[in-house]
């Protein structure tokens, strides 16, 4: 499978897609950082950077669009501009690309606020946009938590077939859909992602509801880099280590210390949350033990933290690559004459990201449906 990338960030999708051996024809992105992470990891693919400028793009076979346009416009915290905002409009431009290259697979991915946005008359505008060019389309809310990875991200996914309706539905639904499975209990699993659980807003290929289907994840591990980590992994430290150190560790917090019998190890689970839900926790609040917050791209300025007991430190950029599925170090690489990446642009490029896991998923299914499995 050729694919083409637009705005491709760092690339979750081709992380997701290299075990499947599908090769990337270009990729279209434009932020500095993010694109010195694609001309590091794929030196061979072309960036052909601003999107809107893809009437002078080269003439290439693609048989899949992946992108995922920028959701600032259609998110609940925005200011709702929807299709008036030039950021959203890039929806449109994402298009006028599937009518020039006319991929037989259209992969689309945003925010949930899209759903609402403009009182539903943005989306709207997309998918019956999608029609006019003769793709049939099928449309869910995909939880990262439900993946394997201990992060809550809920996106909305869209995969049209061209003239095919059917073909995309067979992507994201299963036959189980409809048997009303209850969800799995949290307590009740045992480990993280034990399977993949419902309970999101669902569009079949027709723009109806259905009732969320209930996925398995056991085939997802071996559709995805053997070294890229699906579960974020917790962190050991000495009980005196951990006492001297925080809050602020000053120690490279992505590698544990050995366990000993003679001291008892303190474990930072993988629970991420801002600032203020620290404050919050920490008057006396509750916060969930198992399930990071999403990253977001602006954590640079604010930061997101694990709870160690009564104690918080910062995530690590190691972390976070975890809570998006990425190998360690992925984003770690040289940058402005030094030899390694500072934190913030790291993290603003994993906030920006999609999920790995999820692609992956989504990928597998594309393939399936090819095979007519």
């Amino acid at each position: 499978m050729k694919y083409l990338s637009v705005c491709s960030g760092i690339e979750a999708a081709s992380v997701a897609w290299h075990p499947l051996g599908w090769e990337p024809v270009a990729f279209s992105e434009i932020e500095k950082f993010p694109s010195a992470v694609l001309a590091h990891h794929y030196p061979a693919v072309p960036n052909l950077g601003d999107m809107t400028q893809f009437k002078e793009w080269p003439d290439e076979p693609v048989e899949l669009l992946v992108g995922g346009t920028p959701c600032q416009s259609f998110s609940v915290a925005g200011l709702r501009k929807g299709l008036e905002d030039p950021r959203g409009n890039l929806m449109l431009t994402y298009l006028a690309i599937a009518q020039r290259y006319r991929p037989r697979w259209v992969v689309w991915e945003n925010v949930p606020g899209v759903l609402s946005s403009n009182g539903g008359r943005d989306f709207g505008t997309f998918l019956g946009a999608l029609g006019e060019l003769g793709y049939g389309w099928a449309y869910r809310v995909l939880d990262a938590q439900w993946f394997g990875v201990a992060q809550r991200r809920r996106r909305v996914f869209v995969v049209a077939h061209l003239g095919d309706a059917q073909r995309a539905a067979k992507v994201l639904f299963e036959r189980e859909s409809v048997q009303r499975n209850p969800a799995p209990s949290r307590e009740a699993r045992e480990g993280a992602a034990a399977g993949v659980g419902g309970g999101t807003y669902l569009g079949n290929a027709e723009g109806g509801a259905l009732d969320a289907p209930y996925l398995t994840c056991s085939n997802i591990q071996s559709h995805v880099n053997n070294q890229t980590p699906l579960v974020a992994q917790p962190i050991a430290f000495h009980a005196k280590a951990q006492a001297c150190q925080l809050p602020g560790l000053d120690r490279d917090t992505s590698i544990s210390d050995s366990l000993t019998r003679s001291q008892q190890a303190a474990v930072a689970q993988p629970v991420a949350t801002d600032i203020k839900q620290v404050q919050w926790a920490s008057g006396g609040g509750k916060l969930e033990n198992d399930t990071a917050q999403a990253l977001r791209s602006n954590a640079e300025h604010n930061y997101q933290f694990a709870r160690i007991a009564m104690q918080v430190r910062r995530l690590t950029p190691v972390e976070c690559e975890r809570l998006q599925g990425f190998p360690d170090g992925y984003t770690n690489i040289p940058w402005r004459k030094s030899p390694e990446a500072p934190d913030g642009p790291r993290y603003k490029a994993l906030g920006n990201s999609m999920a790995v896991p999820c692609m992956a998923w989504i990928g597998q299914r594309i393939a399936e449906v090819d095979r007519g499995d």
